[in-house]
């Protein structure tokens, strides 16, 4: 991790949502670097670092990882699975950030050890506010372990 620099995946198929999502926490938070990526098999390379992330320059180890669930190639399910599932992965906290409220997706995602999930408000202002709030949480008042 660069010195005070906070590394956020953001694994995000919505071009909309994701730009929301980065301008939302890098906007609050100049110490906040977004890694975006826009499907699960990106995902999993970038943790990996496999491909085009092989290098850890390319692809520093994330303090927390906002997960999509309807995601191309691979689904964020089994992102998450895979991440838990992985040494010197598992530490790292995974907040699911969907717009699925559906009660079979939010139990599934806590079965494979979600860390949060929070479903994304439609309005654009609770959007905004949610991803305020959830850079303070995760990103300030959270401890984190060292990975």
């Amino acid at each position: 991790m660069e010195a005070g620099r906070i590394n956020v995946l953001l694994v995000e198929d919505n071009p909309a949502h994701a730009e929301l999502v980065t301008r939302s926490l890098e906007e609050n938070r100049t110490q906040i670097r977004v890694h975006h990526v826009s499907d699960g098999e990106a995902a999993i390379d970038y943790l990996m670092r496999q491909g085009r992330f092989s290098q850890p320059e390319t692809s520093p180890r994330p303090e927390v990882i906002l997960l999509d669930l309807r995601l191309p190639k691979i689904d964020g399910l089994e992102v998450l699975r895979t991440v838990k599932s992985t040494n010197g992965l598992r530490r790292i906290p995974v907040v699911v950030l969907t717009t699925s409220a559906a009660e079979p997706d939010v139990s599934r995602a806590y079965e494979l050890h979600a860390n949060s999930y929070l479903v994304k408000p439609v309005d654009y202002s609770k959007f905004t506010r949610l991803m305020h709030q959830l850079g303070f949480y995760w990103l300030e008042w959270n401890e984190r372990p060292n990975l």
